[in-house]
């Protein structure tokens, strides 16, 4: 059944960890009585089993709600239909009465910076977003990133100040922070407690009457953006969509305009949470499409989905239909490896790796070999938090064991006269990108090394600002200033190196700040670093699998640590075993895995005391051999390790 867009709104909620955002989708599912109240439970939209032990939205999860106006005597014209003139004339405007019907698409997003990719994808999909801000905690850092990403997509934004139940709420400070940065009246911004229900229904009425209409033709051929997918062993790629224009029903024969791959619409349906079949969808809607596609990589996140024989359905005049705009590509800064621990299992972790990427647009992998760790993949993360929740993914829904590696950054180098052979046409450019320390050719070879930088958004109370300063000195931080939301809370802009955010600063700035402070961070580029690669050598030979690339200045710090705590994990020998760090040819750091010795003189009784040095004179000599002749096996479990931070 065709819907008018008059009906239809498309909104997403967007908010900082643990303002609410959850709760209130929960609110607003009751009111509208999608969910059966006996089927209610907290986080009914964090469907996995990861979200509900951690209290936060991983995954993007669409649902569509029918809200009827309760009050039979009320008109709500939407904004989006009104000319604002002298005379507030009505133009077009679809007054709506009592048990008037709207469909509400909501999409539930994620609120931690690693998977603001979701966000992203949510706010591409809509016309309007509630801006959901913790009225004891105020604006955070997330808020911030958030609506930066709604306001480029040119979104209606609703204020919403949540939880003003609390003893501890500061509404009005919060109003006049959230006045200052939209720039809207203080009689705009909604005031409600999720958890209680207070003024949801408020929140209702101006989605109704604020979030503009879906934009769209119902008879012009069909384009439909995908915005998320899975994989179903017996329908293909499912992917979720939203209909820009045209419509689709079960058994249209579809095409992906990027990838060019064909196939059949085997079912089409809603979100109520679940997937629920339906007759099929029309502009405006979001909804989802089993595709029966079984070749993953063709099913991107980010396509076009027309029909096949579009052009045969085109008027005349008309030239090939435009594909919509996709997604900005996310650029995986945070690297680390994976290794199954059965080898057998290698292929089992490349199937897995395929369905997660399919799940995960900003996830990548690629095959890569180490002597010491054997096959596995080179993975790429937004953040440590993603790296979390795909191992944790991997484990629980795959049931798979694996080793991982130190997480690290990206580098790009510079060398020294022209590429080798067969790197000229992969990278043509200056300067070319290497993943891990053992990728980076001689000192000699290289002329620049460069590392990427972040901007970092601080929000905290004023009274941790001078602690919050010290710190980013210690991380290598650039300041650039300071700006005040209010006599008690300060936003600090600095730049530092990625390497230095992902690993160090976020548990740094809780402890500094009391646990008040909170960071959004972006990625601004390249610059030339005064980094060295840090070699570690065993029984004086290298280990590559345990170099790494580190600031000059702290480098002799690294590797005493890296020789003293790979000293307690070596096995012990017959012979002392000698660990190094070294940067180039010179020694910066050394431990000793002492040696074991046998009793041998325990079996004298008595005589002279020339007896017991000759015994060790060729207890001595046996060793000294070994250890000109032995090499030094480091065992699988000392690299895991080792490599843990």
């Amino acid at each position: 059944m065709e819907i008018s867009p008059s009906k239809i709104r498309n909104f997403c909620i967007i908010a900082h960890v643990d303002h609410g955002k959850s709760t209130l989708a929960d609110r607003l599912l009751e009111l509208t009585k999608t969910v059966e109240k006996r089927k209610m439970q907290e986080q009914v939209l964090d469907s996995m089993e990861l979200e509900r032990e951690r209290g936060i939205t991983i995954k993007l999860q669409p649902v569509r709600m029918v809200y009827k106006i309760p009050n039979p005597k009320s008109q709500i014209p939407n904004k989006s239909q009104i000319s604002n003139d002298q005379k507030l004339k009505i133009e077009n405007c679809d007054l709506k009465i009592a048990d008037s019907e709207y469909i509400l698409n909501l999409i539930d997003t994620p609120g931690h910076i690693d998977f603001n990719y979701e966000v992203s994808r949510s706010l591409a999909a809509v016309e309007g977003a509630i801006l959901l801000v913790d009225a004891t905690q105020g604006i955070q850092a997330q808020t911030l990133g958030n609506l930066y990403l709604a306001l480029e997509q040119n979104l209606t934004i609703i204020p919403v100040i949540n939880k003003i139940d609390l003893p501890s709420a500061n509404i009005e400070q919060v109003a006049e922070d959230l006045v200052k940065l939209l720039g809207c009246e203080k009689s705009a911004i909604l005031k409600i407690s999720a958890k209680t229900g207070i003024g949801v229904e408020k929140v209702l009425e101006e989605i109704v009457k604020s979030i503009p209409l879906p934009k769209g033709k119902t008879n012009a051929p069909l384009r439909a953006l995908i915005f998320d997918s899975f994989y179903d062993s017996y329908k293909g790629v499912v992917v979720y969509v939203r209909v820009v224009d045209g419509e689709i029903k079960t058994k249209d024969a579809i095409s992906l305009m990027a990838s060019g791959a064909k196939g059949e619409v085997i079912e089409a349906g809603i979100f109520i949470p679940e997937l629920k079949q339906s007759n099929g969808l029309s502009a405006g809607e979001i909804g989802w499409i089993a595709t029966g596609l079984k070749e993953l990589e063709k099913c991107r996140v980010g396509d076009t989905i027309t029909m096949s024989n579009v052009k045969c359905q085109m008027s005349k005049g008309e030239e090939n239909i435009e594909s919509l705009p996709g997604y900005k590509e996310p650029k995986p800064m945070v690297y680390a490896s994976f290794y199954p621990k059965d080898g057998n299992d290698f292929d089992v972790l490349r199937d897995a790796f395929k369905k997660l990427k399919l799940m995960d647009a900003a996830f990548t992998f690629e095959p890569e070999s180490s002597l010491a760790l054997g096959r596995g993949f080179r993975c790429g993360f937004l953040g440590l938090l993603h790296l979390e929740i795909i191992s944790e993914r991997l484990k629980r829904e795959f049931n798979l064991s694996f080793e991982l590696t130190t997480p690290s950054v990206i580098y790009k180098i510079k060398r020294r006269g022209a590429l080798p052979t067969g790197r000229q046409a992969k990278f043509p450019e200056e300067l070319e990108p290497i993943f891990s320390a053992n990728e980076l050719p001689d000192a000699g070879a290289v002329s620049e090394i460069h590392e990427p930088w972040a901007e970092i958004e601080i929000i905290t109370p004023t009274e941790h600002i001078g602690k919050i300063m010290a710190l980013m000195e210690k991380t290598r931080g650039v300041y650039r200033k300071t700006d005040y939301l209010n006599a008690l809370s300060a936003i600090l802009t600095y730049e530092a190196p990625l390497a230095n955010v992902i690993t160090k600063l976020h548990d740094s700035l809780k402890s500094a700040s009391a646990g008040f402070a909170s960071m959004n961070y972006a990625i601004i580029g390249w610059r030339k670093g005064d980094l060295v690669k840090l070699d570690i050598l065993v029984a004086g030979d290298k280990v590559d699998a345990l170099s790494r690339i580190v600031p000059q200045k702290s480098a002799f710090a690294e590797g005493r640590d890296l020789v003293e705590r790979l000293a307690k994990v070596i096995p012990r020998q017959q012979f002392d075993v000698a660990v190094q760090a070294a940067i180039g040819g010179k020694i910066i750091a050394r431990g000793t895995v002492k040696q074991y010795r046998k009793n041998v003189t325990g079996g004298l009784y008595g005589g002279d005391v020339t007896r017991k040095m000759k015994l060790l004179k060729i207890q001595k000599r046996g060793k000294k051999k070994m250890k000109d002749m032995g090499k030094i096996d480091i065992p699988h479990e000392a690299f895991i390790e080792i490599m843990k931070k």
